[in-house]
């Protein structure tokens, strides 16, 4: 192998071989080689020893990788050589990393579901927030600068409290795939949470609902009617959004959430009023939709995706500043202040309960629930149309 000083004049004047390839050597770097193939292709690189083995480091290629940025780079991977290091395999390694799409998929699939009642919400996280914008990046490429914009673009679009579950989320899956030896670092280290938190107390006012209700007529039918059930049901959005039609029984007047998609892991039974039929009916116009869902995206088989992008543009068009999870707690406390009582309202809202007995005793508010569901739909209507309810009769049809 021959030995060169290298020059920028000297490494122009290589004429490539009649055949195969030469590999010249820096008598001024050991270690750092210029490999010529007989195609007239010059390749930089570095030779070194690992563990008794020898290596080769490829740097890139002349005249797109200059002598000068060669030599600095060659004199980086010889340093890290005398560190105990393998440049070579880190550079495989980080070749073969992981996109961060794959690393959600691994994250959600085990480590989130079998582990946190809650995986469905780092999903959906991943799928609304993060992977739009980086599902195809090598994890390793992600920058904490990039992490402090994706969480300042999500509070400026009002979800300040999203920006949190956001850090949270993306923090716990990179500290998952370091102990996998899926990345060697975490880009959320040292990232204060975007928003302070407090519990939200917002109830919408009648005037509020009924502007709010206005604005969803120049909203696309799909997120106009998840909007309206959240109300009407008092459901929570994440299972809204996921209603399949398999789970509606128009004819006993039934919309049965599964365990699968309840946040508390436990079937549950929400009545049918008049209004909720009404807002299916509309959005469905009897089309039985092939992919099972009641609310779907053109973009990919599943739910609703963009309630949440969405929430700015009607807040506006109201006037009315509030999240989507404000209609749950509205519906939930108008609901008290009619007189139904808080346990049926429970009852509603699927909250947890504690002991065995309320496993058997999940169908014995049935009637209850139905009463205040028809009540409430009934005063819906009221501060929607401003008119005064008339003694709507709950018809259950078939579609």
């Amino acid at each position: 192998m021959p030995k060169l000083k290298f020059t920028a004049r000297g490494i122009e004047s290589i004429k490539p071989p009649k055949t195969g390839q030469v590999d010249y050597w820096d008598a001024s770097l050991p270690g750092f080689i210029l490999r010529v193939s007989y195609k007239g292709r010059k390749a930089w690189g570095v030779v070194y020893r690992h563990q008794g083995r020898k290596r080769r480091l490829t740097l890139g290629v002349y005249p797109s990788l200059t002598l000068a940025d060669a030599r600095e780079k060659a004199g980086d991977a010889l340093r890290d050589v005398a560190h105990g290091k393998d440049p070579a395999t880190e550079k495989t390694d980080e070749r073969k990393a992981e996109t961060l799409g794959e690393l959600a998929t691994e994250y959600v699939e085990k480590h989130a579901k079998p582990k946190k009642r809650s995986w469905r919400t780092d999903e959906l996280a991943f799928e609304r927030d993060i992977l739009p914008h980086w599902r195809h990046r090598k994890a390793l490429s992600i920058t904490r600068k990039e992490v402090v914009r994706l969480l300042d673009d999500i509070v400026e679009r009002g979800a300040p409290i999203q920006a949190n579950r956001v850090l949270e989320i993306l923090r716990k899956a990179y500290n998952w795939a370091i102990s996998r030896d899926i990345v060697t670092y975490n880009p959320c280290i040292g990232i204060e949470r975007p928003s302070d938190e407090h519990a939200r107390d917002k109830v919408l006012t009648d005037d509020e609902i009924r502007a709010v209700w206005a604005a969803l007529t120049d909203e696309e039918p799909a997120i106009a009617a998840a909007y309206k059930l959240r109300l009407l049901t008092a459901q929570r959005g994440q299972e809204v959004e996921m209603m399949r039609l398999e789970d509606i029984d128009r004819e006993s007047g039934w919309w049965t959430i599964p365990a699968e998609h309840s946040k508390n892991e436990l079937s549950h039974r929400v009545p049918l009023s008049v209004q909720t039929i009404e807002v299916l009916d509309k959005l469905l116009g009897g089309d039985d939709r092939s992919d099972g869902w009641v609310f779907y995206t053109p973009l990919r088989d599943g739910p609703l995706t963009t309630l949440w992008r969405t929430k700015r543009d009607i807040a506006e068009r109201a006037g009315v500043s509030f999240v989507p999870h404000d209609l749950r707690r509205t519906a939930a406390s108008l609901m008290t202040g009619m007189g139904i009582p808080r346990l049926t309202v429970s009852k509603l809202l699927n909250h947890a309960e504690a002991g065995i007995t309320s496993i058997y005793d999940r169908h014995s508010y049935d009637a209850e629930k139905r009463q205040a569901l028809v009540a409430w739909g009934a005063r819906v209507d009221e501060i929607v149309t401003g008119k005064e309810a008339d003694d709507k009769v709950v018809t259950l049809h078939k579609g």
